[in-house]
């Protein structure tokens, strides 16, 4: 792990934004250029062009229309927005009653998907939402890098005699996929057991609303949220090469979430674990 102000380096991915259970959720991505989800738009936010939204609950989506105002208001171009299909009506209401109020246009381009649809902003870059468990309709997102790669068969090969199969007509590269990035957006722990896409993914952003006995796993269940104790009891399913937790309640703060991360994690488990404790104090 790398830090570098405010932002990390996990698995050698950019990871920045906050995280706060009920308050705030911002994660931006980079490298890949989007971002998650904007609960309160704060101006790192206000930055980027491209946001996934995985539900909405205010806390995540509530920042959505002064997003798009200040990119107006700063000369920068339209948002995109990826929005879950069972929310693009009331999203687009949304939108209709700010520009009322506001006076402004409040331009941006709308994406609908869900689950079992994929979007490719870019040629090497495709986004696939997955299904996740929360209290309202909500997903989780995929950023799964596409790349051609040398067929086994032709490894060792020198560079003079590629270029003649491949002026011969010869195929000699296959696609390859590799899932980079996976964000939970606010679930239960049930997502880690029917979302391949989370358990491979090398980085793994997952929710962990609640740290200790104040709150029962029964209650973080109830709300449709993930509970530490569940998480440890599942250590040996995680095939990921970093996780960073996020979402904590803002009843913890930053010492007592650390230090309650190295008591209780497995070894293995915590060597890999990074906790998103911009915002806490």
């Amino acid at each position: 792990m790398r830090t570098e102000g405010d932002e990390l380096t996990l698995a050698g991915i950019r990871v920045g934004g906050h995280s706060i259970g009920g308050l705030e959720t911002f994660l931006d991505l980079p490298d890949f250029k989007v971002g998650f989800d904007v609960g309160r738009c704060p101006p790192s936010a206000a930055r980027r062009e491209t946001l996934l939204f995985t539900h909405a609950h205010m806390d995540h989506m509530g920042g959505v229309a002064y997003h798009a105002a200040t990119r107006a208001l700063q000369g920068m171009r339209p948002p995109t927005y990826v929005v879950p299909r069972g929310n693009v009506a009331d999203f687009e209401r949304l939108f209709e009653v700010w520009r009322k109020l506001d006076r402004s246009t409040l331009e941006h381009r709308l994406i609908p998907l869900e689950p079992g649809e994929e979007w490719r902003p870019r040629p090497d870059l495709c986004v696939r939402p997955f299904a996740n468990v929360h209290s309202v309709r909500g997903q989780g997102y995929a950023l799964v890098a596409l790349r051609h790669k040398l067929k086994p068969e032709f490894e060792g090969m020198s560079g003079q005699k590629l270029k003649e199969l491949r002026g011969a007509g010869t195929e000699i590269t296959q696609a390859h996929e590799s899932v980079e990035v996976a964000f939970s957006g606010d679930t239960r722990i049930e997502l880690l057991e029917r979302q391949e896409l989370a358990r491979k993914a090398r980085l793994l952003i997952l929710e962990a609303t609640f740290l200790d006995r104040r709150v029962s796993i029964e209650h973080a269940r109830s709300r449709g949220h993930i509970h530490l104790d569940e998480i440890i009891a599942r250590a040996d399913r995680f095939e990921n090469e970093a996780i960073l937790l996020t979402h904590f309640s803002p009843r913890y703060g930053r010492s007592e979430i650390l230090r309650t991360l190295d008591e209780r994690l497995p070894e293995d488990l915590r060597a890999r674990v990074t906790p998103l404790l911009n915002g806490f104090r």
